[in-house]
C-alpha cells in the first residue's frame, strides 16, 4: 500500500509534534508511530525545560553553563540558538496548551527550579511531569487539527533513497529522502510513505542498555536507519547516564529526576556518609556524568549495590507537592521518600549524539531533517546539561520546519517531483519459526553494553563486546534479509547496528572527555581530541567544532 504527504514525520514526542503543528499550515503532515502517540521519552520528561527567565539570569549564564557541561565540545552557534530563542519557546508552548507551573506566593511569575549544571533557577517545570504535560497538550492540539493524521503501531523499516529504485552503478548527485517503508502492526504488512520532506524524530538509544531509565520503543531506530541510507552520524560513545534510576527489584528502572536534587536532595552511602564533595565543588548539583561516575565509583569500591538519595530533611509537605508523580510511584513501591531514602544507580538515559546535522536540522541526505534525541546538532558536545533536551527539540524543529518551506519551494521552481518507487518487496521470504533461536541474542548485546561499554570503559572491554556484537548482528541481517519483517526483529536490529555504532566511536576517541571515560586514556586531550567524532559507512574521522551548513543545492 502507498500513502502520499507533504510531510512525513517519524515519532511523536515534542520534536516531532511541534513541527507537525507548524508544518500542517502548509500541506498535509503524517505522523508514524511505534506503539501508543504517547510512548515517548518526552513523556518521561520529569524535570522540565531550560530557558532564561529569571531576574538574576541572562542568555551568557545559560550559554557558560550549557559549554561547561559539554566539555568542549558544544556548537557556538547551536547553542546559542537554543538559548537566545528559549523565552519565545516557552512563550509558544504555553499558546499550545502547556500550563507551566507558577510560583505560590500569588506572584503570577513562574516557578523556576535549578538542576546540576546551572547557575541559575531557570528550570520551568509542571510538577514533575513537565514532559507528560507537554506531550498532551501538543497531542490534543494535533488530533484536532484536519491536515495531520497520527498512526500508531507503524514501525519505520527503512528510509527511501536512490538504491531502492537506481542502480547501484549509476552515478547521481547526493543522496535523497522521499519517504519511508513502515511495518503496519495491525495488518503485519510493510507499506509505503513518500513525502518531500521527512522530519526523523524517532528519539533516543537507551534500550541498547540493560539498564535505562527510556521507554521499550527506544531502540535507535532512526539513527541506525539513517547510518544505514548513508547518513553521517556523530558523537555516539557520548551517551549520557543519569545518576539516579530507582533500584528496586519488583519495580521497573524509575527516573528520580534531578530536580529532586536540585530541590536539596542529597546523595550518601549506606552508612549514611555524603560522598559528592570528595568527587566535584558543586557537589549533588555536578553535572551528571560527574555524579555517574561518583555513584558507580562508590558502588565498585563499597561493594554495594546502589546508593540513597535523602530528602528526608526536606519539608514533606512541599516534597509531595513539588514531586507528586514520583512520589506515588515511590509510595506504591511502599518507599515513602519523605521519610526514608531511595535506593538509587545510575542507567542509560540521553543520546547525546545521533544523526548530523546542521543548524536547519539539516541531514547530510538532502529532504531529511532530524531532530531531537535522535540528532547531533552540536548543543550537547560531550555532556548535556540537564533540561537542555526539550529546549533543543522545540528550537530546531522550528528552525527544521522554516528550512522545509524554503526546500520545497526550491524542489518545485525546479519542477522536482518523487520517483517512481518499487513497493515492499516480500519474495523469497518467510515466516519466521525460528525466532526463539536468536531472540536471546537481545539480552546478551544489552548485558555487553551495560558490562563493557558503560560508564567506565576500556580498550580491551570495547574490544571484547565489538567482537561479540559484530558476530550477532551478522546473524541478525542475514535472519532479517530472509524471513518477513516484524516489530521485534526490527527492534533487534537496530539495537545491534547502534551498539556497534557506540563501540565504534567509543574505541576512536582515545582520551576521556564528559560521558566517554576510558582507563587507557584517563586524561582529556584537547590538542589531538577537540572535534566531533564522525561516522560514515566506510570511514571514521575527527571533524572540527563547526556549525557547518548542509548543502543541499
Amino acid at each position: 500500500m502507498v500513502h502520499r504527504t507533504d510531510f512525513l514525520v517519524i515519532g511523536s514526542g515534542i520534536a516531532g509534534l511541534s513541527f507537525a503543528l507548524r508544518a500542517s499550515e502548509n500541506g498535509n503532515v503524517v505522523i508514524l508511530t511505534k506503539k501508543m502517540r504517547a510512548d515517548t521519552n518526552t513523556n518521561r520528561a520529569q524535570g522540565g525545560i531550560a530557558a532564561v527567565s529569571g531576574k538574576d539570569d541572562s542568555f551568557e549564564l545559560h550559554i557558560r553553563d550549557t559549554v561547561t557541561a559539554g566539555v568542549g565540545l558544544c556548537h557556538e552557534g547551536a547553542v546559542q540558538q537554543i538559548v537566545r530563542e528559549g523565552p519565545e519557546s516557552i512563550r509558544e508552548l504555553e499558546e499550545w496548551g502547556v500550563a507551566f507551573s507558577r510560583k505560590e506566593n500569588g506572584d503570577a511569575g513562574l516557578d523556576l527550579g535549578r538542576e546540576g549544571g546551572h547557575s541559575r533557577d531557570r528550570i520551568i517545570h509542571v510538577q514533575d511531569k513537565t514532559g507528560m504535560a507537554m506531550e498532551q497538550a501538543l497531542l490534543e492540539k494535533v488530533r484536532k487539527h484536519p491536515n495531520i493524521q497520527i498512526l500508531e503501531n507503524q514501525s519505520a523499516v527503512e528510509l527511501i533513497t536512490e538504491h531502492h529504485f537506481m542502480d547501484s552503478r549509476r552515478r547521481h548527485s547526493g543522496i535523497h529522502c522521499w519517504g519511508a517503508y513502515a511495518l503496519n502492526g495491525g495488518t503485519g504488512e510493510v507499506e509505503m510513505y513518500t513525502a518531500p520532506v521527512t522530519l526523523l524524530a524517532s528519539g533516543g538509544a537507551g534500550q541498547v542498555y540493560l539498564h535505562t531509565t527510556n521507554p521499550g520503543i527506544a531502540c535507535g531506530d532512526g539513527v541506525a536507519m539513517a547510518f544505514r541510507a548513508g547518513a553521517a552520524v556523530a558523537d555516539l560513545e557520548f551517551m549520557q547516564f543519569h545518576p539516579t534510576a530507582l533500584f528496586h527489584p519488583d519495580g521497573e528502572s524509575f527516573l528520580i529526576s534531578e530536580a529532586v536534587r536540585g530541590f536539596g536532595g542529597l546523595l550518601r552511602n549506606r552508612d549514611g556518609e555524603l560522598f559528592m564533595k570528595r568527587y566535584h565543588e558543586m557537589a549533588e548539583l555536578a553535572p551528571r556524568d560527574i555524579v555517574a561516575r561518583a555513584i558507580d565509583t562508590e558502588m565498585k569500591k563499597r561493594g554495594e549495590e546502589c546508593m540513597f538519595l535523602d530528602v528526608t530533611h526536606l519539608n514533606a509537605g512541599q516534597v509531595r507537592n513539588r514531586f507528586p508523580t514520583i512520589h506515588g510511584k515511590l509510595m506504591s513501591l511502599k518507599i515513602d521518600m519523605t521519610a526514608e531514602w531511595i535506593p538509587v544507580v545510575p542507567a542509560a538515559h540521553y543520546l547525546c549524539g545521533g544523526v548530523r546535522t546542521d543548524l536547519s536540522g539539516r541531514s547530510t541526505i538532502q529532504g531529511l531533517y532530524v531532530t531531537g534525541e535522535a540528532a547531533c546538532t552540536g548543543v550537547h558536545g560531550a555532556n548535556r546539561l540537564a533540561s537542555n533536551s526539550l529546549l533543543e527539540a522545540v528550537v530546531f524543529s522550528k528552525k527544521a520546519y522554516q528550512d522545509s518551506i524554503a526546500y520545497l519551494s526550491r524542489m518545485k521552481s525546479r519542477g522536482v517531483k518523487p520517483p517512481s518507487i518499487p513497493e515492499w518487496d516480500v519474495s523469497g521470504t518467510y515466516d519466521q519459526e525460528e525466532w526463539v533461536l536468536i531472540s536471546h541474542d537481545l539480552r546478551e548485546v544489552r548485558r555487553l553494553m551495560w558490562d563493557y561499554v558503560g560508564i567506565v570503559r576500556s580498550t580491551e572491554r570495547l574490544e571484547r563486546a565489538g567482537r561479540r556484537i559484530d558476530l550477532i548482528a551478522d546473524q541478525v541481517e542475514s535472519f532479517y534479509k530472509r524471513t518477513k519483517v516484524t516489530a521485534p526483529l526490527l527492534e533487534l536490529r537496530n539495537i545491534c547496528r547502534m551498539a556497534s555504532l557506540i563501540i565504534r566511536c567509543a574505541l576512536f576517541r582515545k582520551e576521556s572527555r564528559g560521558l566517554h571515560f576510558t582507563t587507557d586514556h584517563p586524561e582529556r586531550d584537547d590538542r589531538h581530541w577537540l572535534g566531533d567524532t564522525i561516522v560514515m559507512r566506510d570511514r571514521t574521522f575527527l571533524e572540527p567544532l563547526t556549525d557547518n551548513e548542509m548543502d543541499w543545492n
